[in-house]
């Protein structure tokens, strides 16, 4: 099973309460997502709650004037997760900048 971390603004504000939010298979169960993200990430699980997005409506035209109208982006099974007490996934960590790059640049320009 398949289980994603959404990267987003809410996402992140939600990590301050110990939330997250994962996308998870259309058929997976409460049970099954605990599982898969307490192996997958090494945390405690206290509560799952599931949703389902509904996918956004776009328009679409196969010609200028043929057929126009509107179909729907596919729906996405949201998991809203909460860990225990001092557990964290590291999902919006980036990744350190390496100072030896721009050191070499500064010394380039600098024997010229």
């Amino acid at each position: 099973m398949l289980v994603r971390p959404i990267q987003s603004e809410k996402a992140y504000s939600a990590q301050a309460k110990r939330n997250y939010m994962f996308i998870v298979p259309a058929g997976a169960s409460k049970q099954a997502v605990i599982k898969q993200i307490s192996e997958q990430y090494n945390v405690t699980v206290t509560s799952v709650r599931i949703a389902i997005r509904k996918g956004k409506a776009t328009k679409f035209s196969r010609g200028r004037h043929a057929y126009p109208g509107t179909t729907y982006r596919q729906d996405k099974r949201i998991a809203y997760v909460t860990l225990k007490d001092g557990d964290k996934i590291k999902v919006f960590d980036e990744e350190p900048v390496e100072e030896e790059k721009a050191d070499k640049k500064a010394d380039k320009k600098g024997d010229k």
